[in-house]
């Protein structure tokens, strides 16, 4: 990864032929690790007495308007929030890469696998206090370039199913386009959720 932006991810492309056997069936064995998943944000919002401020967290597990109010008033990005939401995006990445056929092992729950992303744990200091009232507003133009490329995305799988299924590889061209949407997708979350970083994302799948 070459790019200078604070928030990096990759996936390493499968240099051996992958299990046509899970392949065809991939949709239905990633089921319980998507149950999994989906049971995360509301088994944090009840788990402990602290967690209780995991009652703000957005749909997928982030912590962000309570994260939001910290920023803002505080100028303090609490250290265990950090952890938690790279290591929850780290999860759901390593699914993604999953379902999206771009790994065939099965997601680990901790384990970092193929799946690569890095974040800086920032100094709250440096960041502008009150860009995160507004980040989410700002990165519009993000999402709607990125619903057409999810689309593509869902293609790409599609077409590198078949493939799999004949050849036990994953194109490379469709594989790297994939990434390059979830790295893409990546680096918005960062800027607009996670809140990790002032620089504005770039437009771009590299």
């Amino acid at each position: 990864m070459v790019s200078t932006y604070p928030v990096q991810f990759d996936v390493d492309y499968p240099a051996r032929p992958l299990n046509r056997l899970t392949t065809a069936f991939r949709i239905f064995l990633a089921i319980p690790i998507l149950i999994v998943l989906g049971l995360l944000p509301s088994e944090t919002l009840h788990s402990s007495d602290r967690t209780h401020m995991y009652e703000t967290a957005i749909g997928g597990g982030l912590v962000f308007l309570s994260l939001v109010l910290m920023l803002v008033f505080r100028q303090k990005y609490p250290r265990w929030w950090f952890d938690w939401n790279l290591n929850f995006l780290r999860f759901s990445y390593r699914i993604s890469a999953y379902v999206f056929l771009l790994d065939d092992r099965y997601p680990s729950t901790d384990e970092e696998q193929a799946v690569h992303l890095e974040f800086p744990y920032p100094d709250a200091g440096q960041l502008n206090r009150w860009l995160p009232l507004v980040k989410w507003l700002l990165a519009i133009p993000h999402y709607i370039v990125l619903f057409f490329l999810a689309i593509g995305a869902v293609v790409a799988a599609i077409i590198a199913w078949f493939a799999i299924l004949f050849t036990g590889t994953y194109p490379r061209g469709l594989f790297d386009y994939v990434v390059g949407v979830f790295r893409w997708s990546n680096r918005v979350t960062g800027y607009a959720f996670a809140l990790v970083t002032d620089q504005y994302p770039p437009f771009s799948l590299r």
